[in-house]
């Protein structure tokens, strides 16, 4: 049962096949079984998961059940959820429980989703290893002395190791895509406002978005499809119709353009990552589209532009952190400042408290014009470079991440190396575009993904051109040896 995905999963359970609480069970033991290895998970609601269960079960015997009605699924403790702990990864939060859901939180829910529990993270979502958590580090499923990237590493983990099918995750500057490519399963970002913030605890405002986890493109599919829409509560929000993203998911991919930015193939490229890519293009070329060399010629600006803007919107978001509204409260403080200092500094680990540091001196006086207010003009440039390139080409690929799983440690204390693990992907948010990574080969026996960015709302398009080359390779169909 646990091999089988999200869409084959509906199908069983809308034939009777199988019941919610029987798959919920299954997941929860999964879970019970595996974790204690992998660290994928914060909480585990096992109760509250069997409930919606049953509930979900009597929606499918009334006849009013909707494509995800009793699946379960793992939810990023990023999205505040009504009586559950929400910890953002930090000791902060370790004693947070949400008094209300977030907006995909009740979107999930609402469309009969069982939750079975939060998972586990960067701390804030501030890392790409996972190893920046208060919980500890999340171990990666096809080898666990190697990361499963990060933010969303307890998310990508858990449902590669086949925990459960699906589960949420968020994207700053690659936290979706980086931790699918290096767990081997499929990740989508949606364009910027597609998907609520409402109830997503912030780390960067204007670079925050909401997505999913899944096996396949057909999966994130109808994930995306409860997950998207207009929020009145976010003023982010984008109020437009979401497209039926599984309706196109078979349409042929003859006279696809496909642009290659020369920026994505060059030095610091893995040899292997890069040939899985190559193989994967050459499937591509079978499937009828076209391969068109283009130039994204500010792509070297976009880490730098990146770490100054996100750490700038940091630090402004995680100032209401001050041990006396909710949250850590240092012990017996002895006046208001002490309260403030103690708080934030026992509270906070430490890469949060660096870009918090670094964000502030780019946001003081005198500092701004120089720092934040050139980032944001680089940030134009780059948002310029792709809508040149999409005036030529339908779709950009290349690797999501420049090598695949690094070791558990190997960069922990070189922060400027791990922030290059995202730099295929960073361009993508200060854009506000969408995209994902699906599985394509392997490199040392680990796992590559293959980088498919698309135009602003062209979510359909990035799932059919998944979906058509899942259908032609067996790469998503691999799972860690073990689970």
């Amino acid at each position: 049962m646990h091999q089988k995905t999200l869409v084959e999963l509906s199908a069983d359970l809308q034939k009777g096949s199988c019941s919610s609480e029987e798959l919920t069970r299954a997941c929860l033991d999964r879970i019970s079984k595996y974790d204690g290895e992998l660290n994928s998970f914060v909480t585990v609601v096992e109760q509250q998961a069997l409930a919606a269960a049953q509930a979900a079960d009597a929606r499918i015997k009334a006849g009013t059940a909707g494509p995800l009605t009793g699946i379960p699924f793992a939810h990023k403790d990023i999205f505040c959820t009504l009586g559950v702990k929400t910890s953002c990864g930090s000791k902060m939060l370790d004693n947070f429980i949400a008094p209300y859901d977030a907006t995909v939180t009740r979107k999930l829910l609402e469309a009969g989703a069982v939750m079975v529990g939060k998972t586990n993270m960067d701390e804030f979502a501030m890392g790409s290893s996972n190893e920046t958590s208060f919980y500890g580090a999340v171990k990666n499923p096809w080898d666990a002395a190697t990361v499963p990237g990060g933010s969303s590493g307890g998310s990508a983990a858990a449902v590669a190791a086949r925990l459960v099918p699906a589960s949420t995750g968020t994207d700053t500057g690659g936290s979706i895509r980086q931790p699918a490519a290096l767990c081997g399963i499929t990740g989508i970002k949606p364009t910027y406002g597609r998907v609520s913030r409402y109830g997503m605890i912030a780390f960067a405002s204007s670079l925050d978005q909401g997505g999913a986890f899944t096996r396949t493109a057909e999966d994130a599919a109808v994930m995306l499809g409860a997950m998207a829409g207009f929020d009145p509560n976010d003023s982010t929000s984008v109020d437009r119709p979401v497209d039926d993203y599984s309706s196109g998911l078979n349409a042929p991919l003859q006279g696809l353009k496909i642009g290659l930015p020369k920026e994505y193939f060059g030095e610091g490229l893995d040899a292997g990552v890069a040939a899985a890519i190559e193989a994967s293009l050459d499937e591509y070329r079978k499937l009828g589209a076209t391969l068109v060399d283009i130039s994204l010629p500010n792509t070297h600006l976009s880490v730098p532009a990146y770490y100054v803007v996100a750490p700038a919107e940091c630090s402004s978001n995680l100032s209401r952190f001050d041990g006396v509204r909710f949250g850590y409260r240092a012990s017996e403080p002895k006046d208001l400042e002490d309260l403030y200092t103690r708080s934030r500094g026992e509270g906070f680990g430490d890469e949060v408290k660096r870009r918090i540091l670094v964000g502030t001196y780019a946001l003081s006086a005198g500092y701004y014009d120089a720092y934040y207010l050139q980032a944001q003009k680089v940030r134009r440039l780059i948002r310029d470079d792709f809508l040149r390139a999409f005036g030529q080409v339908d779709v950009i690929m290349g690797p999501t991440a420049p090598s695949v799983a690094f070791r558990l440690g190997e960069k922990a204390d070189d922060p400027v190396s791990m922030y290059l693990s995202d730099i295929y992907t960073i361009a993508v948010n200060l854009a506000g575009l969408p995209a994902m990574s699906i599985p394509a080969g392997f490199s040392d026996g680990l796992p590559v993904g293959l980088h498919v960015v698309g135009n602003y709302f062209e979510e359909a398009r990035l799932l059919n051109v998944g979906h058509r080359f899942q259908q032609a390779t067996d790469w998503h169909t691999h799972s860690p040896q073990g689970f």
